[in-house]
């Protein structure tokens, strides 16, 4: 008998059907035994006698049984197999599970943070943690195809490089064969180049920090959606693309992800017909007159500052999301485009949503010699910059691109306390699938 999937039990009412999947939970009511069982698609009641008593959560079974209309009033409406149940009439158990050290058939999980991720191969299979990742899947899926959508190709850039792209010690060395490279922090120099081939293109990958803190916002390595373009006129034509791809995102969630919203009860950002543009001391003279707290002199935001002026973009323009402009040349990289009328500040931006930066992004530089005075006075050798200089040398239009941050934007699109509840296995200062913290006479 080929298998059916549990969706699809909810369109074969009176018919004998073989299922395959976890039992999720087990309920014994005297001589009947109901489980929910579990497969990729959904979950489905299985009613039977004493034998499935023997089964556990996670057991992993086979059932061939009859497929039955629920009484009216033992309909599920919160399940899409909630109309119908399975009496088991065959069990068949592919391979036991051993006993859960905790209880996974909550509708949450109530752990602590370091046992969610200890027992992150269990932990991921319950439905809240997987509403996470599927949440996820359509920030990406829909980043790409926003940007497929406006002419941008798609290209892979490679996680190891010669050089630190943003400078600066918070890099992986790696040993590379009789040499050192460094795990990358950004595709940024590879984006650029491929401006040159494709004049817009866009990349998915891993970015690495060796940010020397532990906090609720930063992972060592994360998920990068980078993008890249020529021939723009301003960096607004940047934010354009930005803001366009964001609310194509929300649109994508709204229509694909509607359950895995409702089970963390939240809705996505409202936006208003513009997402407010407004330049860095613009917005730390906001700060200042709101709460009185005084940063109009620090060269960026703080993270009360970011939570702020997401408030006062909420309440004055009806958006949570706002993107803060020109912040000071001496705080981004040497790549970046310096504002031809204030040349102390950058042509550059940050996307802040829900009190946190999601996309930073702007206009780079893309004259040759330009270029090589920016090295220099970084305190760089334009010949460990030789095939990234390459790409300038021999041309390049005016061009800028932006990152977004995927666990960051899951994190606040969900309300997560944490971006590590974001990440599938976080990497940070203290762990590496286990952790690196653990006392040594600590039972593994």
């Amino acid at each position: 008998m080929e298998r059916t999937l549990v969706k699809e039990t909810a369109t074969k009412i009176g018919e004998k059907v073989r299922l395959e999947g976890w039992v999720s939970t087990r309920r014994d009511h005297g001589k009947l035994v109901f489980i929910d069982l579990k497969d990729r698609t959904g979950i489905v009641q299985v009613i039977g006698d004493q034998k499935l008593s023997e089964l556990r959560a996670q057991d992993v079974v086979e059932i061939i049984g009859l497929v039955q209309k629920r009484p009216e009033k033992l309909i599920n409406p919160n399940l899409a197999t909630g109309t119908v149940e399975i009496q088991a009439e065959e069990l068949k158990v592919l391979e036991k599970a051993a006993e859960l050290p905790f209880d996974m058939g909550g509708k949450d999980l109530k752990l602590e943070l370091p046992t969610m991720l200890d027992y992150r191969s269990l932990t991921l299979r319950h439905p809240k943690i997987q509403a996470v990742l599927k949440v996820q899947e359509t920030i990406i899926d829909s980043f790409r195809q926003s940007l497929k959508s406006q002419d941008f190709t798609e290209f892979q850039a490679s996680a190891l490089v010669p050089v630190a792209t943003e400078g600066g010690a918070q890099i992986f060395p790696v040993e590379y064969y009789d040499t050192k490279v460094y795990l990358g922090q950004s595709p940024q120099l590879y984006k650029q180049i491929m401006v040159g081939v494709f004049e817009r293109v866009f990349t998915v990958g891993k970015a690495y920090r060796a940010e020397p803190s532990v906090t609720t916002r930063h992972l060592s390595e994360y998920i990068t959606l980078d993008a890249e373009m020529g021939f723009i006129d301003s960096f607004h034509d940047i934010m354009d693309v930005v803001e366009k791809v964001i609310r194509e995102i929300f649109s994508d969630l709204n229509k694909s992800n509607s359950a895995q919203l409702a089970l963390y009860g939240v809705t996505t950002p409202v936006l208003s017909a513009k997402i407010p543009r407004i330049k860095m001391r613009e917005a730390q003279e906001i700060i200042f007159k709101r709460t009185g707290r005084d940063n109009r002199q620090e060269p960026d935001l703080e993270p009360e500052d970011e939570r702020e002026i997401c408030r006062w973009s909420k309440e004055e323009h009806g958006s949570e999301l706002v993107f803060i402009t020109h912040y000071p040349m001496s705080k981004r990289p040497f790549y970046t485009y310096a504002d031809p009328e204030d040349p102390e500040y950058s042509m550059s931006f940050d996307l802040l949503g829900r009190g946190l930066e999601w996309a930073t992004g702007g206009r780079r530089l893309n004259d040759y010699q330009q270029y090589l005075e920016a090295i220099n006075k970084k305190g760089n050798s334009p010949k460990d910059f030789e095939i990234y200089l390459q790409a300038f040398k021999y041309g390049m239009p005016p061009e800028g691109g932006f990152a977004l941050g995927a666990e960051r934007i899951t994190m606040q699109v969900l309300g997560l306390e944490n971006v590590r509840e974001a990440s599938l296995f976080p990497r940070d200062m203290e762990r590496v699938d286990i952790r690196l913290t653990k006392p040594q006479n600590e039972p593994k």
